[in-house]
């Protein structure tokens, strides 16, 4: 590879019209697609990922969609390697490769490479860990919004995995875990191209509700009840899945679960956000930008 080879992502908030964005453009660049959602990695996880349908995965040769279990152990780490070597293999063949997908530390994985954080006591993460079981996430939460404000904005604040991993790092070296961020990373023999859609913040959270409506009408309910006696997996604490649980485990009525759903979602596209738009050289577009104004763009770029 060199760099004649570009890698276009695709970034924003959830609901906002990426798939079918990644589509269009994989079709006239005539290539194939790296997801980097870190929910859809998830064969049992359908329709609350909101993953690309059996019709849009024909229109376009899909990587990285159900191809994992919720059973699997995966993070990022080895989520970076895999997409790096699909991408080896696509640009033998391709000049262009489609990366699209909202997580973004998986986005930033492969096109900038993981941060390099300092080595720190094990028996500060077995504490944390044992600070969230007595104390619950919440006051971990507010312990890392002390520490480090900047991370509290911008990480999964709802996953302990992340407030733990910041939490540890603070913690551990003195340092805001945020400090750590987008040093020495490995350089890429391709050149990213970065675009990102966006919309006004009440057109965002109307395409979410809608969208949450539609999950449900397709069947979200039963796909959580399948998975009912699993909900202990990290991969199903997630939004969509964890409401739902707490509906069939009869803390929550269901009004009430579809609720949090959207609510949960919002506040998701609002760090998803805040995250992407510390990369200055992101091409934003409207949602509604047409194809031909954004391929035109790009063309720039090469």
């Amino acid at each position: 590879m060199d760099k004649n080879h570009y890698l276009i992502s695709i970034v924003g908030p959830t609901a906002i019209g990426k798939t079918a964005l990644s589509i269009k453009l994989a079709k006239h660049f005539n290539t194939e697609i790296i997801s980097a959602d870190s929910r859809q990695f998830f064969k049992e996880m359908q329709i609350g990922t909101a993953a690309p349908t059996t019709d849009e995965l024909a229109q376009a040769p899909h990587h990285f969609i159900h191809n994992k279990s919720i059973e699997d152990v995966y993070n990022v780490g080895t989520f970076e390697k895999e997409a790096i070597q699909s991408l080896d293999r696509l640009f033998e063949s391709h000049n262009t490769a489609i990366m699209v997908g909202g997580s973004g530390l998986y986005v930033d994985a492969v096109t900038r490479g993981l941060d390099d954080f300092p080595k720190v006591d094990y028996n500060i993460r077995t504490a944390l860990n044992a600070q969230l079981d007595a104390d619950g996430l919440q006051a971990l939460q507010d312990q890392l919004k002390q520490l480090d404000p900047k991370s509290f904005e911008t990480i999964a604040i709802d996953n302990p995995h992340r407030v733990i991993r910041a939490l540890e790092i603070c913690i551990g070296t003195g340092q805001p875990y945020s400090s750590f961020l987008n040093k020495n990373k490995d350089n890429r023999p391709f050149k990213t191209i970065t675009i990102g859609l966006k919309a006004d913040r009440e057109i965002i959270y109307d395409r979410i509700n809608r969208r949450v409506d539609i999950m449900m009408a397709q069947g979200l309910l039963e796909e959580v009840k399948q998975l009912e006696n699993k909900q202990h997996l990290n991969a199903l604490n997630t939004v969509g899945y964890k409401e739902l649980f707490n509906y069939l485990n009869g803390e929550y009525t269901l009004d009430f679960a579809i609720s949090e759903i959207k609510k949960n979602s919002r506040r998701f596209a609002k760090r998803q956000l805040t995250w992407f738009k510390r990369n200055e050289e992101t091409l934003w577009f409207d949602y509604e930008t047409s194809i031909e104004t954004i391929i035109q763009d790009l063309e720039k770029k090469f």
